[in-house]
């Protein structure tokens, strides 16, 4: 149960949709404190962190290190449950394909590749990149944080990029989009969404509500 000492820090490194992630985290554990924060104190005594992201990734990636949050995200998931939403899922891998190529934060083994330019579903019909709308999720483990929620339950996409699925013993969650993709990551303390579920209605507010009362490894 939530209680007024819980306190979730929102990582602000200026490229996550932050009041949006911040007011559903409100919603969803009203007894909570929510902080939008880029201090390593307020991080360190924060029971929950959330790893936000959009945009880029070569920006997110050179805020991320100017600040010292490569260090700080990952001293968080050794210590404390921590979500990742969108960009900041796909920072925990070893490498982007976006903007010619960039390292990631190599806390997860894998890469993050482009949907193409040329993309077509089973029927042969073309699909638009980026990936943008609302598309079912299977969940392929049965994990706390998918609790409440049905198999296949529609989320809401926004990106480009996607996380193959080639480690298979870290995902919990699968989309298809002209390919199969990691739609959510676990290990640990850490687990990780390429959907925005502050965006994503019944099933989004579930998620979050899990991610308030779910306590890690």
């Amino acid at each position: 149960m939530t209680d007024f000492r819980t306190r979730i820090a929102v990582l602000d490194y200026g490229m996550g949709n932050l009041h949006s992630v911040s007011k559903a985290l409100e919603h969803v554990a009203p007894k909570a404190e929510v902080i939008v924060t880029a201090d390593a104190a307020e991080v360190a005594e924060a029971d929950r962190v959330v790893f936000p992201g959009v945009g880029a990734i070569r920006d997110c990636m050179a805020e991320i290190r100017r600040l010292g949050f490569d260090k700080l995200v990952a001293k968080a998931i050794e210590e404390k449950p921590v979500l990742g939403i969108c960009v900041g899922m796909q920072a925990l891998l070893e490498h982007s394909e976006e903007n010619n190529g960039v390292d990631c934060l190599d806390i997860l083994p894998g890469r993050v590749r482009f949907f193409g330019r040329d993309v077509h579903d089973a029927s042969g019909e073309k699909l638009k990149v980026p990936h943008m709308g609302w598309n079912r999720v299977h969940q392929t483990v049965d994990h706390p944080m998918w609790q409440g929620i049905e198999q296949d339950s529609r989320f809401y996409f926004v990106h480009s990029y996607f996380v193959d699925e080639n480690h298979k013993e870290l995902v919990a969650g699968t989309c298809d989009y002209s390919v199969k993709f990691a739609a959510a990551l676990v290990r640990d303390n850490l687990f990780a969404v390429q959907f925005h579920p502050e965006k994503s209605h019944t099933a989004g507010l579930q998620l979050l509500s899990n991610f308030v009362s779910w306590q890690g490894c």
